[in-house]
Parts: C-alpha cells; sequence; structure tokens
C-alpha cells in the first residue's frame, strides 16, 4: 500500500493485516503447485481495497462494536474473489505482468492460472456457505456470475465502434463494481442493518466501483507502464474499447476507421493514441468518474458519523485523485 492509501484505512489497519495472515491459511490447497500459484497471487500486494470496504462498512454499521468473525470472513472472501477474477483475467488477455510481477499464466502456464483461479472461487464459496446467511450467499454467488458476463460482453465487443457508453457502464459494472456493491450490502447484511442501509451501501460500492473502473481506463492513456504494473494502452491494442475512446470517437472520425481495420497497418495504434489524446475523450471520461465518485459519498449520508464513514468517504477522493 501507499502511505497515503494506508493513511486513508486507518480505521482498519490492524483489520487488513489480520486479513493478510489469514489468506495464505484459508486457501489450504492440496496440490503443491496450487498452492504456490495462490501464494505468488496473494504476495503481489494490491491495495486490499475489496476487503477494506467490507470492513470499513462493518465498522460503519456497528460503530460500537469490532467486526464479527464472520464479517472478517466476508472481507478476506472478497479479496479471494477478486484475485481469483484477476486469475482469469491475465490468462484471457494473455497478460505477463500485474502490478509489475509475474502473472500464474507466465509463471506456470495457462492451464495451472485457470485452474488456479477456479480453485479459489471455489474455496472462496465454501467459505461463503459457512458464513449460514442466504442473502449474503446469494449476493456474493451474483458477484462471480457477473465477473462471467462481463468477461464474455467484453470478448464479443472487441473492436466493435458502435459500443454504447451504457454498455461500457454495463460490462464495468459487472467486472468490477458488482464486487464492491454486492460485498458492501452483504457486510451491512451481517451487521443486521436496515433495508435503507444496507441498500445505500450497495449504491455506494456501485457507484464506487464504477469511478474505479473509468479511472483505470483513462490511466491506461495517461500512465506510464511502471505505474499501471502493466502494458500502457494495452486494452485499446487488444480491442477493448473503453470510455476514452467511446467518447473520442464521437470527436475523430478516423479513429473509428483505424478501429475497425484492427490496427492493422503501421503506426495504426499510434495514430489512434494521437487521435484520443487530441480529443476531449480523456477529460470527459474524467468527468464521469467524478460524477460516480460524487454520488457515491452522498450514498453515505444515511450512516452516523464515525472514522469508518470518513474513510469510506475520503476512498471517493482517492479514487479521482489518481487521475489529477
Amino acid at each position: 500500500m501507499t502511505s497515503f492509501t494506508t493513511s486513508l484505512l486507518a480505521p482498519v489497519e490492524n483489520d487488513l493485516r489480520i486479513l493478510a495472515d489469514n489468506l495464505k491459511q484459508l486457501i489450504g490447497a492440496r496440490h503443491p503447485i496450487l498452492g504456490a500459484a495462490a501464494e505468488h497471487l496473494f504476495d503481489a500486494g494490491g491495495k486490499r481495497i475489496r476487503p477494506a470496504i467490507v470492513l470499513l462498512a462493518s465498522r460503519a454499521t456497528m460503530p460500537d462494536h469490532e467486526p464479527t468473525e464472520r464479517h472478517r470472513r466476508l472481507a478476506e472472501i472478497t479479496e479471494m474473489i477478486h484475485t481469483a477474477s484477476l486469475v482469469h483475467d491475465d490468462v484471457v488477455d494473455e497478460a505477463d505482468l500485474r502490478r509489475n510481477v509475474e502473472t500464474v499464466n507466465n509463471l506456470f502456464d495457462n492451464k495451472i492460472a485457470v485452474l488456479a483461479g477456479d480453485f479459489l472461487f471455489a474455496q472462496s464459496s465454501w467459505y461463503l456457505a459457512n458464513l449460514d446467511n442466504l442473502k449474503v450467499v446469494k449476493l456474493l454467488s451474483e458477484v462471480i456470475r457477473d465477473f462471467a458476463e462481463g468477461e464474455i460482453l467484453q470478448s464479443l465487443n472487441h473492436f466493435d465502434t458502435n459500443v454504447s457508453i451504457d454498455s461500457y457502464l454495463d460490462k464495468s459494472y459487472y467486472k468490477t463494481a458488482s464486487l464492491m456493491a454486492n460485498s458492501a450490502k452483504a457486510a451491512g447484511e451481517l451487521s443486521d442493518a436496515n433495508a435503507e442501509v444496507t441498500e445505500s451501501l450497495y449504491c455506494y460500492g456501485r457507484n464506487l466501483g464504477l469511478a474505479f473502473q473509468i479511472v483505470d481506463d483513462i490511466l491506461d492513456f495517461t500512465g506510464s507502464a511502471e505505474v499501471l504494473g502493466k502494458p500502457a494502452e494495452a486494452d485499446l491494442a487488444s480491442g477493448n474499447l473503453t470510455i476514452p475512446v467511446i467518447y473520442a470517437m464521437k470527436q475523430q472520425p478516423y479513429l473509428e476507421i483505424l478501429i475497425k481495420r484492427e490496427f492493422s497497418e503501421p503506426d495504426d495504434i499510434n495514430k489512434a493514441l494521437e487521435l484520443i489524446k487530441n480529443s476531449d475523450g480523456i477529460e470527459q471520461a474524467r468527468q464521469l468518474a467524478t460524477k460516480h465518485a460524487d454520488e457515491a459519498a452522498q450514498n453515505l449520508s444515511c450512516l452516523a458519523p464515525s472514522p469508518s464513514k470518513e474513510a469510506l468517504k475520503e476512498l471517493t477522493k482517492y479514487v479521482v485523485s489518481r487521475i489529477y
């Protein structure tokens, strides 16, 4: 974690330390290769934003109590599901690096990576069932289904210049926001919070997740490969048309021609990047990310004041701060 996120997540800093210690123990792989793959994944680090949201929502909905063991287990399940989705993403994208660390498919092979992802999904499902809360099981099961739907949507729409902003947001919900939304709501369910609070937590996670994905897609054009932990402009080259591209196509008709021919001619990708950077696409995407982040902050109004509520609110600022 950066010093900023460490400070931001101070209310759950110790909770996240416990989570990191528990994750490898929870895997319990009987085969050493699966165990090694899982350890490699969790050692790769990351900000642990998703389990942090669960733990902050737990504390914000029970301000006078410590998170229960079920809350902690939910946070661990959330990180396992997220990690499993990354493994499958890397296989589909044929990625060599994530967070500047070799991907499982590159370190082992695609077969091991797919099995490792399946194994993590299966383990998380088993621990989820053991929470003995049907509402929470349904919420997190929906996330796993959404991941698959988002991946299929993305694969079907490669180089599709007719992609709309709504379809982009749908895909972004399935691939990113669903986990944040449903796990935040699940935390409220475990706290026995009322329907208004649990629905507000869902909306918070949905808006934060959409802002998070939009920002990531902006950084694909404005960030360096070193900062991103993967090759810059990778999505565009593979035909995954993200929100800056969708906006830019409206202003730069030649960009659509380059995409339709799948950057088949020399220097096509560089021409496309120049057109995007000379449009308002990135700025319009910034405005959309800020809109969703602001809405996420407003979704917290029904929560009582607490350090955890404040941290959830500050997360909305942190997400968009990465593009300014």
